[in-house]
């Protein structure tokens, strides 16, 4: 076979939408298989979404960084390490007893709402957004007359962990700032979990969640508006979770316009 009747590359006819997502979508083939740069673009996210997972976040520096806003705590979960941290998520959702000790004698509420910081499953999504986010939600929130806790900065912390620190420092309501699990496109993804009456036993049916926050994703602009609702409305009706739905409006644009959705054919199609 002649070198220029070699089978190459194959476009795929929907590579034009690849423009509007980041999701994996008309790769393209050689053959029967992935094009080589596809396959090694693959390998890479796969890469970072696992480095996400083991990285650890440096809660000094951390500390330092949200000090502008406040007091800050440090505490920890009873996962003694990272490995532990993975393999027993049980460990991360509760205080080692030093912290709930801690808690107990240096927090003293009530208090309306409480943020609490976990490295959860990517550091990446806490060193690169939660200084912009709160700064975002804060100038919000702050206004509400809300009385905020010290930010408590939680290692090895999942989700539920919030749990206990909520019900130690009597907070109303908790908000959980937390790396999520990473995604292929997405490995430094903040999520933000918000609960009413925080104590130890509830689950994800007690709480709401707004996710994928970051650059890429739902801004920070975006998410203090959705949270600034959720929060407001949860201290009106005494609940979060599955009884609390999120009817907030869309934050507006800065000059009206709609962002408009490419599937229908609207403005930003």
């Amino acid at each position: 076979m002649a070198e220029t009747d070699r089978t190459v590359t194959i476009a795929n006819p929907w590579s034009h939408l690849r423009k509007h997502t980041p999701a994996r979508i008309a790769l393209g083939r050689t053959g029967i298989s992935l094009p080589t740069t596809e396959h090694l673009s693959f390998q890479l996210a796969h890469a970072r979404a696992r480095s996400a997972v083991h990285h650890g976040l440096d809660f000094s520096k951390l500390a330092q960084e949200v000090s502008r806003f406040g007091p800050v705590v440090q505490v920890a979960s009873a996962a003694q390490g990272r490995p532990e941290y993975l393999q027993r998520p049980d460990l991360g959702r509760r205080l080692d007893a030093a912290s709930a000790a801690k808690l107990a004698a240096e927090v003293k509420g009530p208090f309306d709402i409480a943020y609490v910081i976990a490295d959860g499953l990517s550091a990446y999504a806490i060193e690169k957004n939660i200084v912009p986010f709160l700064e975002a939600m804060l100038a919000v929130s702050d206004k509400a007359g809300w009385k905020r806790a010290p930010l408590i900065l939680a290692g090895q912390g999942r989700v539920a962990i919030g749990d206990e620190i909520g019900s130690i420092i009597g907070a109303r309501l908790v908000v959980m700032l937390i790396g999520e699990r990473p995604g292929l496109s997405s490995p430094d993804s903040l999520g933000i979990y918000l609960t009413f009456g925080p104590k130890v036993g509830l689950t994800d049916a007690d709480r709401n969640c707004i996710s994928n926050v970051r650059t890429e994703g739902l801004s920070y602009a975006e998410a203090a508006f959705k949270l600034h609702y959720l929060a407001s409305e949860a201290f009106k009706r005494s609940l979060s979770g599955v009884n609390l739905k999120d009817d907030a409006e869309v934050l507006p644009k800065p000059d009206g316009a709609s962002a408009g959705n490419f599937l229908l054919g609207g403005p930003g199609a």
